[in-house]
């Protein structure tokens, strides 16, 4: 007789309907950056001058070239510049952590000229807290925040779902293949290599980057386009710290996402809660790899995973085009609105 299914996940938290879990608030917020702008979005170039925004770091120190905000996302009156004699006039401040925790915050603006008054320093960060070394010194310095938290006062995250006009139908890339994992910051320390390793014991996963295999010329989409699952694990476990590694890695791929990373129920707030596997679903990694086996034989269960395809479209953020524009557009929004961020690290590490 043949061998039974293994159990379906056991799916914890969550909660709310599908199509709320699908599209939130925040998310669908995040769409009316792009182009061309959907339906019920605000219009960004409502009365209120051009909006000058000065990138004290240019991130990593790369050099780059500003982008053109109307033309990419639709964002009108916004002058974006790394040059800082233009402090002065200058509405927004953005400071790149990762620089900052490099300079020290004797790099800050400290004048003259003196810090013109309601300009909005924005403290900008794309990593998770357990790799924003140097947080505790920076209460009270800056008024805005902007990162992947939902709660940022600039909401950028690494991705999103959208609804589109009218939705493309959605071709399954051909699978010749099972599991990949593209990592390339391999520490033996991670939750995600220690689970790798003891999945790895039931189920055979390529494993690409620093420690494996190289990737296809086209790049990680393409190479993981031809596998079935994709192991999106999180460098780190943090609130809503979900990376390129679900959007881009797994999503545009056209792969099924495994993830590790924070718990069910914050997944869920940014996508439908059956477009991934959760390895929190499985009391241990050898019952997953027995989910992952069982899925690969059976195509109609396999395939009930892309059934938000017909509704949403995958859009990953551009880094750092995106997020520089969209403080042009939420300096105009807010209008005479200030305020001072008092305990950033508090709030980053909650």
């Amino acid at each position: 007789a043949p061998a039974p299914a293994p159990a379906p996940p056991r799916r914890r938290g969550g909660g709310g309907s599908r199509e709320a879990a699908a599209v939130p608030a925040a998310a669908a917020a995040a769409a009316c950056a792009g182009r061309p702008r959907p339906r019920g979005c605000p219009a960004p170039g409502a009365p209120g001058g051009e909006v000058n925004v000065l990138l004290w770091w240019e991130p990593f120190g790369r050099p780059r070239r500003m982008a053109d905000c109307r033309r990419r996302y639709n964002i009108t009156g916004c002058r974006l510049s790394a040059d800082r004699s233009r402090y002065g006039e200058a509405q927004a401040v953005l400071f790149h952590h990762r620089d900052l925790a490099l300079h020290g915050a004797q790099g800050l603006p400290r004048g003259p000229p003196p810090r013109p008054p309601r300009q909005l320093w924005v403290w900008m960060n794309f990593e998770s807290p357990s790799h924003s070394p140097g947080l505790r010194g920076l209460a009270g310095l800056f008024n805005w925040t902007m990162s992947y938290r939902r709660d940022s006062d600039v909401f950028v995250p690494y991705g999103h779902l959208y609804a589109p006009p009218a939705p493309r139908p959605f071709v399954l890339p051909r699978k010749t293949r099972l599991v990949a994992w593209v990592v390339s910051n391999w520490n033996e320390e991670h939750a995600r290599v220690r689970y790798y390793r003891q999945l790895q014991e039931h189920l055979a996963v390529d494993v690409y980057g620093a420690r494996g295999l190289a990737l296809a010329e086209g790049g990680v989409v393409e190479t993981v386009s031809a596998y079935k699952f994709y192991l999106a694990f999180e460098n780190s476990q943090h609130t809503d710290y979900i990376t390129e590694k679900l959007w881009r890695n797994a999503f545009a791929a056209g792969a099924v996402p495994v993830v590790l990373g924070p718990r069910r129920a914050n997944y869920e707030r940014f996508i439908p809660p059956d477009s991934f596997i959760h390895v929190d679903d499985f009391p241990s990694p050898r019952l997953l790899a027995a989910y992952l086996k069982f899925l690969d034989k059976n195509k109609p269960s396999y395939r009930r995973y892309f059934a938000w395809r017909k509704k949403y479209e995958v859009h990953v953020a551009s880094f750092w085009d995106e997020h520089f524009c969209k403080v042009c557009e939420a300096v105009r929004a807010a209008g005479n609105q200030i305020k001072t961020v008092r305990n950033l690290a508090g709030w980053f590490e909650s």
